[in-house]
Order: C-alpha cells, then sequence, then structure tokens
C-alpha cells in the first residue's frame, strides 16, 4: 500500500459505490481534482458518513491506487449545513461545485479554484448579497482562473484600453467605441455601460477575498447576467444539470 498522503480539498460530488461505500470526487488544492473511494461509508455509525457529502471542505487523508484514491480520514473544516436551509442558494451552490468539476485539472493544483469555491459559498449563505450577482462573479472568475474569459480590459480589435462600449461573445471580449461605430450593427456586440465594464475588470483582477464586497445597480446586474449568460453558453460545451435545476426553479 502506498504511504498516506493529505490534501486539502472539497468534495464536489458524491455516489453510492457497492452496497456500502461511496465515490467522491474531490477538488484539492494539492493534487487538483481526484477520485476517491469511502469504504463503508454507508454504514450506520460510519465516522466519515457526514463528511463524505458535497460542499465539505477539510483535510483528507487517502491512498492512491492504479486509478483512484481510496478515503482513510477526513478533517472538516466547514460542512455547509447551512447551505442546505438555503433555498434557493444551495442550488447555486450545487451549480458552482459542477462548474468547478468541468474546470477542474486531474492532478494539477487547484489552490485558486478551490479559495474561490470556499468564498462563494460563503457568499451564498450571507443574506446581505445578491445570488443573483454572486453567480455571475463566480462564473467569471472560475473562467479568469483557467484563462478562459472575456478581454475586458482592451478592445479585441485593435487593443485600444479606451471607451470600451461593447461586448462581443464571437470575438471573446469588449470593443472599443471607434471599431463598434466601423462595424455593421449586427456584427457590433451589445452595449455595455462604463459600470460593467469596472465591475468585470475588478472581478477579473481584485483580490479573491475582495471578490464579494460590491453591490451593483439592477441595471448593472442584467447587463453582467447577459454578458456571462452569454460567455458561458459560447466557452463551455456542457449542458450543467444543476443549472437546469436552478434556472426551473427560478421562473
Amino acid at each position: 500500500m502506498s504511504e498516506p498522503l493529505t490534501v486539502t480539498g472539497v468534495v464536489l460530488a458524491a455516489a453510492p459505490s457497492g452496497e456500502y461505500d461511496k465515490r467522491l470526487v474531490l477538488l484539492t488544492r494539492e493534487r487538483g481534482r481526484i477520485t476517491a473511494f469511502a469504504r463503508g461509508v454507508r454504514r450506520t455509525g460510519s465516522p466519515m458518513m457526514a463528511a463524505a457529502n458535497p460542499f465539505v471542505f477539510g483535510q483528507f487523508v487517502v491512498y492512491e491506487g492504479r486509478t483512484a484514491y481510496t478515503l482513510a480520514q477526513v478533517q472538516v473544516t466547514h460542512y455547509f449545513t447551512e447551505l442546505a436551509s438555503e433555498f434557493p442558494g444551495v442550488y447555486y451552490g450545487f451549480y458552482f461545485l459542477e462548474f468547478a468539476d468541468y474546470y477542474g485539472r486531474d492532478e494539477k493544483p487547484e489552490r485558486d479554484m478551490l479559495n474561490l469555491l470556499y468564498l462563494s459559498c460563503r457568499a451564498l449563505i450571507n443574506p446581505h448579497l445578491d445570488n443573483r450577482l454572486i453567480r455571475r462573479i463566480f462564473e467569471l472568475r472560475a473562467m479568469a482562473i483557467n484563462g478562459e474569459y472575456p478581454n475586458v480590459f482592451s478592445c479585441v480589435l485593435c487593443g485600444s484600453e479606451e471607451n470600451l462600449v461593447s461586448y462581443s461573445a464571437s470575438r471573446g471580449g469588449l470593443i472599443c467605441e471607434n471599431c463598434r461605430t466601423a462595424m455593421p450593427k449586427e456584427g457590433a456586440g451589445m452595449a455595455v455601460s462604463t459600470s460593467l465594464v469596472y465591475t468585470m475588470q475588478f472581478v477579473v483582477s481584485c483580490e479573491m477575498k475582495k471578490l464579494f464586497t460590491f453591490t451593483v445597480t439592477d441595471e448593472v446586474l442584467r447587463e453582467f447576467e447577459m454578458v456571462m449568460g452569454r460567455h458561458v453558453e459560447r466557452y463551455t460545451d456542457r449542458k450543467f444539470k444543476s443549472l437546469e435545476v436552478l434556472e426551473t426553479i427560478l421562473r
């Protein structure tokens, strides 16, 4: 048997395996996304029963096998049980976990994404923050971590950093006023406000701990939702099941 390895992470997903086991997907700071089997955790009285569930953050002691890890011990730092009673916050949370799983890289350190998930879950249980804004901040920063975020600092056509006035999904970012004026109307993208441009620049570039320290007007939030909705749809190739559930609930 291999030597025990302690990793810091979160349970992204958990599914039954056999009669008493669970198959866990973990996102870890040291090894990125890994699969670990928790033996016997579905037996009554198992000491790891509560820890083998989504949203659990902590230190996981695992043994590495040929194709997966075996979970031996968990020291939980946060269960986020309070999120389970947040409606519809918990459904946003499941979407965040699935989004992180989509971008998670096997056996590659994932410090930034792990920190983002933790802060985002904390934000969801804060009654003073809008879940709709939390979602778009999470999506943009998650895509920035993985290099697929829209160019929000300069015009994608000429490189100008001034007068950024529209967003083009097909071009992957913002367009300045001069380039937009010279383009056919149908290719000029959607108009965006200066406030949204500043908001997106802040989300991409600020310290992680400052991500959920601001609010925006309803108008800016609607713009943010439209831009990120288009960007996520174009630059991801998965239909997120948790998002479909969330959007059904919100209708």
